[in-house]
């Protein structure tokens, strides 16, 4: 049986290669739907950029959803100069014709958990968690019936990338961070430890390309325009790939390795709101709320999706 998911995201480019990755996999995953948050750009353009995504698998009949336009307390910070206008910004894609729901994102996260047999949803998280902070606000029942939230988030051994202490991501909304490790669901974390290892080399990106579909165009299309940004900051050989490794871990688990430890989240201080407060030693007595991964085997990472991306149109 599939696993089933959803995927709460703000498309970004590794969003988008995360989104084709798992709609690429329809053996392992049934992607109930995908779920728009305002993160790297505002939420029109993620809604409109989660479509084009949906669209450009082939897989139509996927339902793509618009949740909250911002965080839960402060303004919403934003990331143009990274993914540019758009979110979305290097490929050419064609404006999606498949319709964005209705419904309010964070309901139609409620009301599908609410429905399903408890523990058999996964949530993969690849933005800010103001959605599913405020799906848990609105009904607490949801907590116990989620089967894990997967997240891409935080950083302990590689600090920040937004300021010095803090990952973009939980940076946007911390408040709704805090929510989501307080509530007692169980967790993974793919934080900046591991993607900064899982970088999109020249010779990645090549072998990408070499696929030829309109799919692998367009991922590396996306990783050449948003690379630029992280190559010139850190002066690597890649950029680092971060929200393909949610899906890749529950792909597979093997290519990753970390421990159980607590993980809070900073929301006071000017200087580190934001930080995820990683107990990785265990220095302290406090409850090991987050399976936290620290390691990642990039080879293998890469050997999945240039394997998956080949199944796609």
């Amino acid at each position: 049986m599939p696993r089933k998911i959803i995927i709460d995201t703000d498309p970004g480019q590794d969003d988008a290669v995360a989104i084709l990755l798992a709609l690429a996999s329809p053996e392992e995953f049934d992607v109930l739907g995908v779920v728009a948050v305002a993160g790297n750009v505002g939420l029109h353009h993620n809604a409109n950029n989660a479509r084009k995504v949906v669209e450009l698998s082939g897989r139509r009949e996927v339902p793509v959803y618009a949740g909250c336009a911002r965080p839960i307390r402060r303004a919403l910070v934003t990331a143009e100069y990274v993914h540019g206008e758009t979110g979305l910004d290097g490929p050419d894609l064609p404006d999606p014709t498949i319709p964005l729901q209705a419904q309010h994102g964070v309901d139609y996260i409620i009301d599908t958990l609410m429905e399903a047999e408890p523990r058999t949803i996964t949530l993969c998280t690849l933005g800010p968690l103001t959605n599913i902070a405020m799906a848990i606000i609105k009904q607490p029942a949801i907590v116990e019936r989620i089967a894990e939230i997967v997240m891409m988030g935080g950083a302990y051994f590689e600090v920040g990338n937004i300021t010095p202490a803090a990952e973009f991501n939980v940076y946007v909304d911390p408040e709704a961070a805090d929510i989501v490790l307080r509530s007692g669901a169980p967790i993974t974390m793919l934080p900046l430890d591991v993607t900064h290892q899982i970088q999109s080399t020249p010779d990645r990106l090549a072998k990408i390309l070499g696929i030829g579909n309109a799919s692998s165009k367009a991922v590396h299309d996306m990783l050449t325009f948003s690379e630029t940004f992280d190559l010139k900051k850190y002066g690597w050989t890649g950029a680092p790939l971060h929200d393909p490794t949610v899906i890749a871990y529950l792909l597979r688990p093997d290519l990753f390795e970390g421990r159980q430890c607590n993980v809070t989240i900073e929301t006071a201080s000017e200087l580190t709101v934001g930080m995820t407060v990683t107990d990785y030693w265990h220095v302290t007595d406090k409850p090991k709320n987050v399976n936290y991964l620290r390691n990642g085997n990039a080879d293998g990472f890469y050997a999945l999706l240039t394997e998956r991306l080949a199944r796609l149109p």
